[in-house]
């Protein structure tokens, strides 16, 4: 980015915009990892690279010197400074800035790239790294408004209130420090975690092995222990019970109660609310009614119950336990908020050097606490004989709050390994107790290394969901990784956190195959979870209908606790929209690779398409495998693309080359489903290195339509590659293909089969040129085996076609050329949603193209547009004879199927068949009301913009250069 370029005279004004935005939640074409996409355009500023804006990498490092550290490809120290001295492009410039504002954030992000869009001069991909997707765009938008403000100053921006926004933003949605540990420690341990809501609660691990935490409290914890550690009351006569050392103490609900109980306790006391937290309202050492009737008010106040507690005022230091699992993980002496005086500075200005130090935040957002000074600080620096403006002595202690809470302020001393083992055990009881798998215990006493039962002290409290940070950043000591017995609670050494993970991808055959692989599941037992074009399924129920192909119907699959194993059919659209919603799958499968859905989001090529496809791939981990179609030239290629093992497929016969090409593979040890043909017909085989494993024949299984149907064929060997690349035994494999059958219940609107007064009706959801291509020639196979059954002499062929609106002009036409190749007649018919085009505008396009293929002798004689689905349906079958073949290619195919049975029930009056309406799943108030939601109406706000895969509306840009990864 360094080339010689004419030297303007200045730029006019600041131009650089995001034209659109983009957050990718897994593996996509950019990078690995979650990232954020930002599409910017420089305008007038691509002919301004750095070296000609006069001051803008000096000023740009004055105001963030942490850019010093960015090594850009330079790989050095100072590298991106050096870059900008030579001339970079400001987009690359605001792709370092969102990076290092959120460093400052505390989140250490590293990885970027910048590369132009292809085709459009000044506009610029920009893809970051980011820890939360709200801090990280936000980042990207002050990142634009600062290079815009460096160019020509932006009136009324100040640059250091907007990174302090900027800052507080972060802070609120960030994790707190002992939920971080936590995630910390379980993402080392390769331990995948999805955040639920905006807050601390988290998953940790997948399906039936998820384990749930919010804050410190985790799916373990019971609610019942809970309940009683809030109840102090409660807990305080509990651990008495048990012999252990506690405080006297009484509940009371009014002032002159809590006198009454403090003078049967005896002076000095405690006060403090039943159910508090964090130290608020706790009042101690009070010595007089007086005192206590105050102290009543302020403990009443946080309070949730409205009740109080007066105990004994037990001396010592303030100690926290924490207890994992029963035993003894860590312990800190807390010591309250102070200032220690140095003779020259007043109280005040000793607590803002205090709070000054960068360790302080606002409350959890840091390791320490900022102090805070308010009536009841001053009024206890007035009783150890100081005012706020006063100056104490050199080495004079000036506490400001009574009790040792990190979020008063407090600092922390580590002294785990100083306890007397007595103290130890009573702490490990005490959380026995009450019950909690996590607890912090609070121990009053002189010194933790003599027994408190010699020395005197007590334990005042115990409370479920303890905070880490006083153990995990102590402020004098060394920390203690006490996240590792929390994590070993929830998933024990050898403990699985994932569950297997198939992704299926391809042109056409993806839903069908991935159907196949639940199925084959399904009968080894497992519960399976499985995203489609048609919804989502676990467990053989479909929880979710609508088109569930993208990143967030994977999450949804994936949060689930009853799946075992996952089966993600992944379209193009949503790795495009939000990557894949998951870090990697155990087993990718890529059927092929064909012309569709080119000239949206900018994918224009087969070839830009192939690349959005192998992401599946290149998300397949060492130990992984991935399944891929030998027989398509842009499949093989993805092997380089592949960490893990190549399981090969193939329809080709022996002798030729892809099939040598394949059986080399073998030789060397590899894997392969194969085609290996006989006087008997077609048999699948799986190779194994030199081994070679008879599965089926091909006409035995239902699904293929005796042979007939290759792309089943080919879908099922996919499936048995997969199936047998996860360990599953070749009986299971047969069984499940065996078993599979393209019936409405099992494969609905993937080649269905009915029957309507002798007319053979197949419904199927071809959409596309390359799909009608094989369609086409199943149909010919097929009705060349039905030859001869025609009450006419001849079968004659119908189809019912139809293409999104989405689709070029010339695709359209393709597709209607293709039909017109294998059919008598053709219906052209329109979807619902029209997809940008007028009503009759797709129809005529595929009309065209069937009618221009006519013209050169295809086989069609007449072509019909009827562009309401049922409608066409109807007209189609009124034309059918008994013997012919009607092919529908549909876009609501409940509805149809609805309609093809209604059909039969009228020719068949008082008869059911096996597929009556009888069945809930064909009811036609059910029906009609998937077919709303399928439709224009929608939009599922749950899955944001219906998660629509494959069939969303495209408005977004291809991404250049996209088979360049992190």
């Amino acid at each position: 980015m360094t080339e010689d370029r004419p030297t303007p005279t200045g730029p006019a004004a600041p131009e650089l915009t995001i034209v659109e935005s983009r957050v990718y939640r897994g593996g996509n074409v950019w990078s690995y990892d979650p990232a954020i996409h930002l599409v910017v355009d420089l305008g007038i500023l691509e002919q301004y690279p750095t070296n000609l804006v006069e001051g803008f990498t000096d000023r740009l490092v004055e105001l963030l010197p942490g850019l010093e550290n960015h090594t850009c490809s330079r790989g050095v120290r100072g590298g991106f400074v050096e870059r900008m001295h030579e001339g970079t492009w400001l987009g690359h410039v605001s792709e370092h800035i969102a990076l290092q504002l959120q460093q400052e954030a505390g989140h250490d992000q590293r990885r970027g790239k910048t590369r132009q869009v292809k085709g459009h001069p000044g506009r610029y991909n920009v893809i970051y790294g980011y820890s939360d997707e709200g801090v990280g765009l936000a980042a990207g938008t002050l990142a634009v408004r600062l290079v815009n403000h460096l160019v020509q100053a932006e009136e009324g921006f100040d640059f250091d209130e907007a990174l302090e926004a900027f800052l507080k933003r972060a802070e609120r949605t960030a994790f707190g420090p002992s939920t971080a540990a936590i995630l910390e420690e379980a993402v080392s341990r390769d331990i995948p975690y999805i955040r639920l809501n905006s807050a601390s609660l988290v998953q940790l691990g997948q399906g039936v092995h998820a384990q749930r935490i919010r804050a410190t409290m985790t799916s373990k914890t019971g609610a019942l222990a809970v309940d009683i550690a809030s109840d102090k009351d409660l807990t305080t006569k509990l651990l008495g019970s048990a012999g252990l050392p506690v405080p006297k103490q009484e509940t009371v609900r009014g002032p002159q109660d809590a006198v009454t109980a403090a003078r049967r306790i005896g002076f000095p006391v405690v006060v403090k609310p039943l159910d508090g937290n964090h130290g608020r309202g706790v009042c101690l050492d009070l010595q007089s009614d007086d005192e206590v009737r105050e102290a009543f008010a302020i403990a009443r106040e946080q309070s949730r119950r409205g009740s109080v507690i007066v105990e004994s005022f037990v001396t010592g230091k303030d100690y926290r336990c924490l207890i994992v699992g029963g035993r003894m993980q860590a312990i800190a002496e807390r010591v309250p908020a102070h200032v220690v005086g140095d003779g020259e500075h007043t109280v005040s200005e000793l607590v803002e050097i205090t709070n000054a130090d960068p360790r302080r935040g606002v409350g959890h957002e840091k390791v320490l606490t900022r102090i805070k000074v308010d009536s009841a600080a001053e009024g206890l620096v007035r009783e150890q004989g100081f005012e706020m403006d006063g100056v104490p002595p050199q080495g004079t202690m000036v506490k400001l709050a009574l009790t040792g809470n990190m979020s008063t302020g407090g600092i922390s001393v580590d002294r785990t390994f100083d306890a007397h083992p007595d103290n130890v055990e009573i702490a490990e009881e005490a959380a026995r107790m009450v019950g909690l798998d996590v607890a912090g215990i609070d121990f009053i006493c002189p010194d933790i290394a003599s027994p408190v039962r010699e020395t005197g002290g007590a334990i005042c409290e115990v409370n479920a969901a303890p905070g880490f940070r006083m153990h995990t950043h102590p402020t004098i000591g060394e920390p203690q990784f006490i996240a590792k017995p929390v994590v070993d609670l929830l998933f024990p050494p050898g403990a699985a956190s994932r569950v297997p993970i198939v992704a299926v991808t391809g042109t056409n055959g993806k839903t069908t195959t991935s159907r196949m692989i639940a199925h084959i599941m399904k009968g080894v037992g497992r519960k399976v979870g499985m995203t489609s074009t048609d919804g989502i399924v676990v467990d053989e129920r479909l929880v979710f209908k609508a088109d569930a192909s993208g990143p967030k119907s994977a999450r949804m699959v994936l949060q689930n606790p009853r799946v075992d194993f996952a089966v993600m059919e992944v379209a193009r659209g949503g790795i495009l929209r939000e990557g894949l919603g998951y870090d990697r799958n155990d087993v990718a499968v890529v059927t092929n690779i064909a012309p569709d859905h080119l000239g949206l989001r900018g994918i224009d090529t087969i070839e830009q398409l192939a690349d959005v496809k192998a992401v599946i791939v290149e998300a397949v981990p060492r130990n992984g495998f991935a399944v891929l179609n030998a027989d398509d030239k842009l499949v093989r290629k993805m092997r380089r693309k592949c960490s893990g093992s190549i399981v090969w497929f193939t329809v080709s016969a022996p002798g030729t080359p892809v099939r040598d090409f394949v059986d080399d593979h073998c030789r060397r040890g590899g894997r392969a489903v194969v085609l290996e043909p006989s006087d008997k017909g077609d048999m699948i085989v799986i190779r194994h290195g030199r081994r070679a494993m008879q599965l089926a024949w091909t006409h035995l299984l239902p699904s293929t339509f005796g042979g007939t149907a290759m792309f089943n064929v080919a879908n099922a060997m996919a499936a048995a590659g997969a199936a047998f690349a996860v360990g599953t035994g070749l009986h299971e494999i047969r069984q499940g293909l065996r078993t599979f059958s393209t019936s409405y219940y099992l494969s609905p609107g993937r080649m269905n089969q009915v029957n309507v007064n002798n007319v053979d009706v197949i419904v199927d959801y071809c959409h596309n040129a390359p799909g009608m291509k094989v369609l086409g020639e199943f149909v010919e196979r097929y009705a060349d085996a039905k030859a001869g059954s025609s009450e006419l002499g001849k079968i004659s062929r119908l189809g019912v076609i139809a293409t999104a609106g989405d689709r070029r002009d010339e695709d359209m036409r393709e597709l209607g050329a293709l039909a017109a190749q294998h059919f008598d007649v053709i219906v052209v018919r329109e979807d619902e949603r029209l997809r940008g085009r007028k009503r009759g505008e797709t129809a005529a396009f595929v009309a065209d193209g069937a009618k221009a293929a006519m013209a050169d002798g295809a086989r069609c004689r007449q072509v019909e547009i009827v562009t309401d689905e049922l409608s066409a349906v109807r007209h189609v079958m009124a034309r059918a004879n008994p013997g012919d073949i009607v092919v529908v290619c549909v876009d609501q195919h409940g509805v149809v199927m609805n309609e093809l049975e209604t059909m039969t029930q009228q020719a068949q009056p008082g008869t059911h068949t096996a597929d009556s309406l009888a069945d809930p799943d064909l009811d036609p108030t059910t029906l009609q009301a998937e077919a709303q939601v399928s439709g224009e109406e929608a939009t599922d706000q749950d899955l944001a913009e219906h998660d629509l895969g494959d069939v969303d509306g495209d408005t977004e840009s291809r991404p250049a250069g996209a088979s360049d990864r992190s």
